[in-house]
């Protein structure tokens, strides 16, 4: 999974900033706390294709639902319906699974053609909406505050 997210990061051009790594997944993931859980698509002996995704709530909604972190297709898999297979296995997991009614993801804005994967399968942005983060120091910082 650690090599998936590499090249996914490598493709995005955010290579720079992966700061992830199999301890952290080993962690974290399935095998760990449980934040997450992946989906591994093989052909034959090797992966071609993961989503990652977790659990989330939208009180505007006021159901549960499930956030894809991840969706990487291997090069040669790309158009091939993976990605709408992969996608379509976490809803129906998540569906089964907690209930969740609907599914969140981010697309990076430069990545035109999952921007364009994600508009076939009729996703939509919604205009109100502006992801945002807090990370490293600021985080800490914002952490410490609580701290009574």
């Amino acid at each position: 999974m650690d090599t998936m997210l590499r090249a996914l990061s490598k493709h995005l051009g955010d290579h720079d900033l992966h700061t992830g790594n199999v301890g952290a997944l080993r962690r974290h993931g399935p095998w760990g706390t449980g934040f997450f859980e992946a989906l591994i698509a093989e052909s034959g002996a090797d992966a071609c294709g993961m989503s990652l995704y977790f659990r989330h709530f939208s009180t505007l909604r006021g159901e549960p639902g499930v956030y894809v972190q991840d969706l990487w297709i291997a090069p040669d898999q790309r158009g091939s319906g993976l990605g709408r297979r992969l996608l379509a296995a976490v809803a129906r997991m998540a569906a089964d699974r907690w209930g969740a009614a609907y599914l969140m993801l981010t697309a990076n804005r430069h990545n035109g053609s999952a921007v364009r994967f994600y508009d076939r399968l009729g996703f939509e942005s919604f205009a109100n909406d502006l992801p945002m983060g807090l990370a490293g120091e600021r985080f800490a910082r914002l952490a410490r505050e609580g701290v009574t």
